[in-house]
């Protein structure tokens, strides 16, 4: 992206081939990938032209002036509907997502809006009965893209767009990233602006870029943030005088991470000592099922306060949708009050593990994509990732791929600072990414016209549904330890300045 930003700033290429280069690409791969739900081809072409007369004229917006991008359907524009991949649209009040009117005003170009999982959330499950087919993964279609930011992850990777914007509750914008073989930046909570997009959980709600680089990454994150530029510190080089905490019992405990991402992880931590941090090895005093459970409880908790009404029309919902919601409907206030406190009690446990240290390196999923007909697979892609607690946290955190694995699907590691601290996140995944080599690698365009084999499950029976919901959700009630000390305050009104002072 870099690359093109600088030869569009220098005359070398227009915006418009650019924009044709990727509806080009759209065309050809989509009815396979199935990324987008939504183009505005007519648009995108007029807003090269208008960038291109503005270059020419030397009015340039920045380095994202003229560079296409697509934007997760639960964010709202002006310029298309937002159907939230569901058969009841959210009701569009007119506010545009804050993210899109900034990229606009910087000079990007919207190509069109992305799959995702209905109102961009559920249980981490996938069944096909969604109104647009799932998005597939362009490493091998057959399999998952990570979720619920499943096709920006799909149209990154497949070279459709330079970049898109996703949004992150519990790993949103980091799994299809780790899935996908791309970078996927979650800010600190609420650096970037949450206006405009359809809630989900507010109080670990995020939107973020995915990009094939860091570079891209950062080049993103400095127009939709809305702290100092961080795009300067994506530059390679030596990590001397930094010590990163590496924690190795968020995969080799429980859950057990596979081989391939085991291996991954040590590669990492061995390249960031070659490049010459100081590794740290921190252990987290909670697990992650812990963090698993109580991040389920609050998303589900403030998911069932906005989005009840939808249940009255329970036969419109998607399963994954309406799993979710009819879970949550048995949770009561005091549950929801101690899982915010037990949420401040957690975050305590990444604070301790990170004293001392500047940043740390922990797994991201612990497997490869599964395929698409693997419901469990997909379900334990997301809850048994390691991305929940830095939900939980609100701290910067970034997944980054640093190979493939014996299936030739990418595998990687994650990596998180404290709260604001972005340029460092940045420096050292770029050091890492550098040293890696994996940046440069890009999937095989599938065959056009051919048809993936694997199917997402058909929606499972209702019958006795409920009961197990309901019991699943009191299994993650069961874990939060009572008595809760007096002296714990509410994590309620969330502020990471105050959790990591």
């Amino acid at each position: 992206m870099q690359e093109a930003g600088q030869a569009i700033a220098a005359g070398r290429l227009t915006a418009r081939a650019l924009v044709e280069a990727c509806l080009a690409r759209i065309e050809t791969l989509d009815p396979v990938l199935g990324a987008w739900v939504a183009l505005d081809a007519g648009g995108a072409r007029a807003a090269a032209d208008r960038a291109d007369r503005e270059l020419a004229a030397g009015r340039s917006r920045g380095p994202l002036h003229g560079i296409p991008y697509g934007l997760k359907d639960i964010l709202f524009t002006r310029e298309l509907p937002t159907l939230a991949a569901s058969r009841r649209p959210p009701v569009d009040d007119g506010t545009e997502a804050e993210v899109h009117c900034r990229l606009r005003d910087a000079g990007a170009i919207l190509v069109g809006k992305l799959n995702t999982y209905e109102y961009g959330t559920g249980t981490g499950a996938v069944f096909d009965d969604l109104p647009a087919p799932l998005a597939r993964n362009p490493w091998n279609p057959d399999h998952f893209t990570g979720g619920s930011s499943t096709g920006a992850g799909c149209a990154v990777a497949a070279g459709m767009v330079p970049f898109a914007i996703g949004t992150d509750t519990g790993g949103s914008v980091r799994l299809p990233a780790a899935a996908c073989g791309l970078v996927g930046l979650k800010a600190t909570y609420d650096l970037v602006p949450r206006d405009g997009m359809l809630p989900n959980c507010p109080s670990q709600d995020h939107v973020g870029p995915l990009a094939r680089t860091v570079a891209d990454a950062a080049l993103v994150l400095d127009v939709v943030g809305r702290a100092a530029p961080v795009a300067g510190a994506a530059a390679p080089g030596r990590l001397d005088g930094l010590r990163v905490a590496v924690v190795r019992s968020f995969h080799d405990t429980d859950p057990v991470a596979v081989p391939a991402v085991a291996e991954a992880f040590k590669r990492a931590a061995r390249s960031l000592s070659s490049l010459g941090a100081e590794i740290v090895d921190r252990r987290v005093a909670a697990g992650l099922r812990d963090f698993r459970a109580c991040g389920r409880i609050v998303n589900a908790a403030e998911s069932h306060a906005i989005h009840r009404g939808r249940l009255a029309e329970p036969e419109s919902l998607g399963t994954a949708l309406r799993d979710k919601l009819e879970a949550a409907a048995g949770l009561g206030a005091a549950d929801y009050l101690d899982a915010l406190r037990w949420r401040r009690a957690l975050v305590g446990t990444l604070v301790a593990a990170m004293e001392g240290c500047d940043a740390m390196l922990c797994a991201g999923t612990m497997a490869p994509a599964p395929r698409l007909d693997d419901e469990t697979g997909c379900a334990g892609f997301t809850g048994d990732s390691a991305m929940t607690p830095f939900s939980l946290s609100g701290q910067p955190s970034l997944v980054l791929s640093t190979g493939l694995d014996g299936a030739g699907l990418p595998v990687g590691v994650q990596l998180a600072t404290r709260p604001f601290a972005e340029a460092l996140l940045v420096r050292i995944a770029s050091a890492l990414e550098a040293d890696s080599g994996f940046a440069g690698h890009r999937p095989t365009d599938p065959p056009a016209g051919a048809g993936p084999n694997a199917r997402p499950p058909a929606a499972p029976s209702r019958d006795g549904r409920a009961g197990r919901l309901a019991a699943g959700m009191a299994e993650s009630v069961g874990r939060i330890p009572r008595p809760l000390p007096d002296r714990l305050g509410s994590a309620l009104v969330f502020d990471p300045k105050e959790t990591w002072r």
